[in-house]
């Protein structure tokens, strides 16, 4: 029995780790907090950040806590469409005079205009109160290491989508966030469905880092298995669905 325990001794000497305790991984607000720095996050809390997408421009504000999202397009009448969202109204003008919306008719405003925003300025909003993030742990893709975030939102504050479930990829070692995904149509009597996006075309204007996606799908994939997009397009096992661009982004300081 003395030479087991000399043997188990020599064993935890030689073998560098056999002593540690296992990592105690960090918590989501740490990662969400890394993240927001590593994109210079806090640059927008007070800027006007504007841009194209898909033919409408962007004009998103902050001040503080305060915002104004807006696009504008022209319709198929040749007129001038400015829709928009603030914390406290929804509108539309046309040709620069309002028009009277219906509910359906603001809560289709809301939703274009506040998706564009919110998929725009990620990793910004996951410091927004409604979000629930929790760390689900680490995954190696293409060969880099990153931490796993599953974020849900409360019901109070968290959009007409608060039932949608997302997951994040950062790198460990920059807190870039190079991948994501998202459950969408969870609610009663809606159309579900995922989708994985791959960062490409990684830039930074004004010291905040933007990027373009591609848009995939596994149709397969259900809500509670968005964890295994990472595998499935190392494996070649998903469908490019679009590309998500952005063009022409000024990010302009208050």
């Amino acid at each position: 029995m003395r030479v087991l325990f000399s043997l188990l001794a020599v064993f935890l000497l030689l073998v560098p780790g056999a002593c540690e305790a296992p990592e105690t991984p960090p918590s989501a607000a740490a990662v969400i907090d890394s993240a927001l720095a590593a994109h210079g996050g806090s640059a927008l809390e007070q800027a006007v950040v504007t841009f194209n997408f898909r033919g409408d421009r962007y004009r998103l504000r902050h001040d503080n806590g305060r915002f104004h999202y807006r696009r504008t397009y022209t319709d198929s009448l040749n007129r001038t469409v400015t829709e928009g969202i603030t914390n406290d109204s929804t509108y539309r003008r046309v040709n620069g005079k309002a028009v009277e919306l219906s509910a359906s008719e603001r809560e289709s405003v809301r939703t274009t205009v506040n998706s564009v925003s919110y998929f725009s300025l990620l990793p910004e909003p996951l410091g927004d109160p409604a979000v629930q993030p929790t760390y689900s742990g680490r995954d190696t893709i293409d060969g880099v290491p990153y931490h796993r975030l599953k974020v849900t939102f409360r019901q109070e504050g968290g959009g007409q989508d608060w039932q949608d479930v997302f997951m994040y990829w950062f790198r460990t070692d920059t807190y870039a966030m190079d991948y994501f995904a998202y459950a969408y149509g969870q609610g009663p009597d809606e159309e579900p469905g995922t989708r994985f996006r791959e960062a490409y075309n990684v830039r930074r204007v004004n010291g905040i880092r933007w990027a373009d996606y591609y848009n995939y799908t596994a149709d397969t994939l259900s809500a509670d298995q968005l964890a295994r997009y990472p595998d499935l397009w190392a494996r070649d096992g998903v469908r490019l669905v679009s590309r998500v661009q952005i063009d022409s982004v000024q990010v302009r300081p208050l």
